[in-house]
């Protein structure tokens, strides 16, 4: 493949990558107006999010025998026709469940564009080029979490919701059409055989997995839904272990965590992306539903944070070519870990520049570790696991995301319900101190509103359930950065174990002894 052929193949992928990226980034910041206009909670709403991610997840093991079967150029078209069904189904959804199918489909779609891109990468650069090639290929990837919060938020604020999906409709028909006359097959193409019983073991444990996780928030953690659901997750993901590792061609090759650097970045990509995704979600619903800034204003908070993101990909891309991932791993998660414990003290009065700060700060650290991690574990792999230990690497990150999107989500309700009640049980009868304020306030507005006592009195109890309400849920998000604090403290404990990959390479043969001729007979 010439220079110009390959630039146009990495384009189209690229922008592929960029539209299905900018689609998840578009949807945070409106899902306090999705929770709104479909009257739903918000762990029923995060399953837009989390669903997304999990089809991601349960799609990507299959992209090794995907790749191998139909080859770049068919997978990439039928992905983005896949993305772009979806996107038309979410735009036009009258309900949150039709909505919730739109966004099945379009991440049926997305869930193999990702990993085939990587793979592509993989192929087309050798080792000692691709930290600048898969920091290159950042600059895409963080440029649409760079627009997507703010365009979302001006969107949200002045017109519809709905023209979020509509808005990448005509993007997706665009790079079809590109890749219907630039793109061209990159892998070698062969006939491997479909492991159903594999596909439908992981969808069920991963699915049930999830599922459990997701439920805890509403049903509590001791509810026969979740352990069941947990149980029969966990089940099922041995068995699907076990099935990949008794094949000679499995569907998702399990032996390439037997190497350590791979392994052990896979882990690393893991916790960091349950912090990222379980952070991106409990935000926007502090800044608009507790905070109440506008989606405009939550959009933009987010915007330097991207921004910096995007500019340091390529940079922490060529920094790793040099020195490796160990050092970028370790610096990037202590500002991760240090700027996500001091969300853990987000407040009523926090202010709106801190804020920023924190999640500029936080970004910064994020951006040196994101590609440089995993591609150092991929280095380590030998040419004929690439594709699988892409799908692998792909399939932890996203899976982590999806169980870190509902494990926060699903603390931050919990607890905010326990906050909750522990006012509850402040203000009683029984407590003569907080009868006595709430009598106060209700001679105050009682006075100042010119309202019958009776009538201020019960506004005064509404105005301080409103208040506890409001605290009790800002304890909850309190909490729930306390655990992806930890979490990222686990990405670093695994990170100091990182070291610089030296490619797998088949050993040397041994040469032919030669024996010397015997001498001829006289």
């Amino acid at each position: 493949m010439n220079q110009i052929s390959m630039g146009k193949t990495l384009s189209v992928l690229m922008l592929g990558a960029f539209i299905s990226i900018l689609n998840q980034t578009l949807l945070n910041v409106a899902i306090p107006h999705l929770m709104a206009d479909f009257n739903v909670s918000a762990t029923t709403v995060q399953w837009l999010s989390t669903a997304y991610m999990l089809v991601n997840g349960v799609l990507i093991p299959i992209t090794a025998f995907l790749i191998e079967s139909f080859g770049t150029r068919i997978l990439f078209i039928t992905s983005m026709l896949l993305f772009g069904i979806g996107s038309v189904i979410c735009a036009a959804s009258p309900s949150f469940s039709i909505m919730l199918v739109g966004r099945i489909i379009q991440a049926s779609g997305a869930g193999i564009i990702m990993p085939l891109v990587m793979n592509v990468f993989l192929t087309v650069f050798p080792p000692e080029k691709r930290g600048a090639a898969m920091g290159t290929m950042g600059i895409a990837m963080m440029f649409a979490p760079a627009v997507g919060p703010t365009l979302s938020g001006w969107i949200v604020e002045h017109y519809t919701w709905r023209i979020l999906f509509i808005m990448v409709i005509p993007l997706t028909l665009m790079d079809i059409l590109l890749a219907f006359a630039w793109l061209r097959n990159v892998s070698k193409l062969s006939s491997p055989k479909f492991d159903a019983y594999g596909a439908i073991f992981s969808t069920i444990g991963f699915g049930a997995l999830l599922y459990g996780f997701s439920s805890a928030g509403s049903d509590g953690w001791t509810s026969g839904t979740v352990v069941i659901s947990l149980a029969v997750g966990v089940l099922f993901i041995i068995l699907f272990v076990l099935r990949e590792l008794g094949m000679d061609k499995p569907m998702l090759e399990f032996r390439v965590f037997k190497y350590d650097i791979f392994t052990i970045s896979t882990l690393v990509g893991a916790s960091v992306n349950m912090v990222m995704f379980g952070g991106m979600l409990l935000l926007p619903l502090y800044l608009q539903n507790i905070r109440s800034f506008t989606p405009l204003q939550s959009g933009l908070l987010l915007l330097p944070g991207a921004i910096l993101m995007g500019i340091m990909s390529p940079i922490s891309g060529r920094i790793f070519d040099r020195i490796g991932a160990r050092p970028l791993a370790i610096i990037g998660l202590l500002i991760t870990a240090v700027t996500t414990y001091e969300f853990s003290k987000l407040t009523a009065e926090t202010t709106y520049g801190s804020i920023m700060t924190l999640y500029t700060v936080r970004s910064f650290g994020m951006s040196l570790l994101m590609m440089s991690v995993q591609t150092e574990g991929l280095n380590q792999l030998p040419r004929h696991l690439g594709s699988h230990g892409t799908a692998m690497s792909n399939t932890v990150r996203q899976i982590a995301g999806s169980i870190g999107t509902a494990l926060l989500v699903t603390i931050m309700t919990t607890r905010s319900t326990v906050h909750l009640a522990n006012y509850s049980n402040t203000l009683t009868t029984n407590n003569p101190s907080a009868v006595q304020n709430v009598s106060q306030l209700g001679q105050t507005l009682s006075v100042m509103g010119g309202l019958p006592p009776e009538t201020a009195q019960a506004l005064a109890v509404q105005t301080i359930y409103g208040l506890a309400q409001r605290d009790s849920s800002i304890s909850g998000i309190n909490d729930a950065f306390i655990v992806a604090t930890w979490l990222a403290i686990v990405g670093l404990f695994f990170s100091l174990f990182l070291r610089r990959s030296v490619r797998w390479s088949p050993p040397p043969a041994r040469p032919k002894e030669v024996r010397p001729e015997p001498a001829p007979e006289v």
